[in-house]
């Protein structure tokens, strides 16, 4: 399958693999600008992913080293990872919203095992079982992906232009999938005169098929107590009231109709958490809802780490009904239950 695609209007993607993923790929654009070509996102910091950008980029008739900038929808290492290599290789600037460039900073500073400790603690609280969390307590520190990523050297701020000469495209803030993620809008006239305005670059805000993971954004040094699933709603309407003509997303494919796509998604959220609301008809811990929750897949036969995922997310709903007034924490519970109101 060909790794490169021309979106028309000096717009291109590039097809870079994520190892060892579901996903398979990450779709890096390439964005001509009257001072070089500008990515947004990089894809996996993985030698073979490098590789396929490259190649990319000579079949997009450019090269790594000719790269002018780098724009980051969000901090996620099938993102963000590549950047440093691109920095490194051709001088180009990074630029990335403020709240995902602080997770970044933070990453950065601690070391890996002060990780395992915070995700056994939070994963203790959440309810999950000894035999869970004990490979977290005795982990060897190792090297983790995306743990020491680029410092980004440019903020992108909600509703400016970016400063890419000859094109108009303007940043969207998006929360949600993380705290700082970004939808940038190509406020241009579509190149096959598609109805709407312009094209959407949606990052995994929104994406044809998947629904993007909305789990907690709490890190060791931030107690804040956020509500990622209010923020996601909040920011997929705003999307659509864009009215883009086509969504240029980071994984699968580009497609059309993004108010229908944002329809469907807000939909899907809302029968999830109806459904969480029937399941704390009684007492239960995040752990035990991520367990009775409806995945892609039996929770006997999901991974380790992607149990890990799904209980952050069983959280982030439960959370989100917490707020609402629909759901309560039970006084005195340790771990923490959860109940209907």
């Amino acid at each position: 399958m060909t790794q490169v695609t021309d979106h028309g209007g000096g717009v291109r993607s590039i097809r870079v693999p994520i190892p060892d993923n579901p996903l398979g790929h990450t779709l890096v654009y390439v964005v001509d600008t009257d001072r070089g070509p500008v990515l947004v996102d990089t894809g996996w910091d993985d030698p073979a992913s490098l590789d396929v950008l490259s190649a990319g980029l000579t079949g997009c008739g450019t090269s790594v080293a000719e790269i002018h900038g780098v724009v980051v929808t969000h901090h996620h290492p099938d993102h963000h990872g590549l950047s440093a290599a691109v920095r490194e290789a051709s001088g180009a600037w990074i630029a990335m919203h403020a709240a995902d460039a602080s997770v970044v900073r933070r990453m950065r500073e601690y070391r890996p095992e002060r990780w395992f400790t915070y995700m056994a603690d939070k994963l203790a609280a959440a309810g999950a079982p000894e035999a869970h969390v004990a490979p977290l307590r005795t982990a060897r520190p190792r090297a983790l992906p995306g743990l020491s990523p680029a410092l980004p050297d440019r903020e992108i701020v909600p509703g400016d232009l970016l400063d890419l000469p000859g094109r108009r495209l303007r940043a969207i803030w998006t929360p949600g999938h993380t705290p700082g993620h970004v939808c940038l809008h190509l406020e241009e006239d579509h190149p096959a005169r598609l109805a709407g305005r312009g094209r959407l670059f949606s990052g995994d805000h929104l994406l044809p098929e998947i629904t993007p993971h909305i789990g907690l954004y709490e890190d060791p040094d931030d107690a804040t107590v956020t509500d990622p699933l209010g923020d996601y709603r909040d920011s997929l309407e705003r999307v659509g009231r864009l009215g883009a003509a086509e969504v240029l997303p980071a994984h699968q494919y580009a497609f059309t109709d993004a108010a229908a796509r944002v329809r469907a998604l807000l939909a899907h959220h809302e029968e999830r958490l109806t459904g969480l609301l029937g399941l704390l008809r009684v007492p239960l811990t995040a752990w035990q809802l991520a367990e009775r929750m409806e995945w892609n897949r039996p929770w006997e036969r999901i991974p380790y780490s992607s149990r890990n995922i799904a209980v952050s997310e069983a959280e982030a709903h439960v959370r989100r009904l917490v707020k609402l007034g629909r759901a309560e924490t039970v006084p005195g519970s340790d771990p923490v239950t959860y109940r209907a109101v």
